[in-house]
């Protein structure tokens, strides 16, 4: 068996990566053949397999890779205003720092978690990733009730309802190609957020 992505240095293991990203996007995930990865990499094949035997071992660790990343980019000033911290983590997990380079990278991602019901390892690193988010949401959330910014509500139940709705959209956004599908949920997330959040007597 070949040797985890953890004895790989980190421009050796980014370069895997980046390959495996490009051919996923390029031939999809029923398309994908170690050979296919190989051809996208510009050092040996046999680096390749060194890492990484089958097909789902590296889509696993690409998985793992990709989510990592997410977490950097999530990183968020504790000490802003919880409105303004809710407001840039819905941009960030809607749009990114770029909106096409998010794209591609939430077709990816839809290909991997189409395959969740049936792999555990993909399975288990996804509900890793979203728990983690939840939780972002719910400190969000408990901050601004504790600080007075929002109402008394249920951190929990709102951190389900923002995740779910941006997950959604995401999916019509990859799957219709409705490129609106973005920006219209942000827009009606705020109608509603601000209005449920808004401490009661506030205009």
């Amino acid at each position: 068996m070949g040797d985890t992505e953890e004895t790989a240095n980190q421009p050796t293991r980014d370069a895997i990566m980046e390959a495996t990203f490009r051919a996923l996007t390029r031939h999809g995930y029923a398309g994908l053949t170690m050979q296919k990865i190989a051809d996208e990499f510009d050092k040996s094949k046999s680096l390749l397999h060194y890492h990484y035997d089958t097909k789902d071992e590296l889509l696993v660790a690409l998985l793992d890779y990709m989510l990592a990343q997410l977490d950097e980019r999530l990183a968020l000033d504790e000490e802003s205003d919880p409105l303004d911290r809710l407001t840039t983590l819905v941009d960030m997990l809607l749009f990114g720092p770029d909106r096409e380079a998010h794209k591609a990278f939430q077709t990816t991602l839809l290909e991997l978690r189409a395959q969740a019901p049936y792999n555990e390892a993909f399975r288990e690193q996804l509900a890793t990733n979203d728990a983690a988010i939840h939780e972002l949401f719910v400190d969000i959330v408990a901050d601004g009730v504790e600080q007075g910014t929002f109402r008394e509500v249920d951190p929990d139940a709102v951190a389900t309802l923002v995740l779910s709705a941006l997950q959604g959209a995401r999916v019509r956004w990859v799957t219709l190609d409705e490129d609106s599908a973005p920006d219209e949920l942000r827009d009606a997330l705020f109608t509603y957020l601000v209005d449920e959040l808004r401490p009661e007597g506030d205009a």
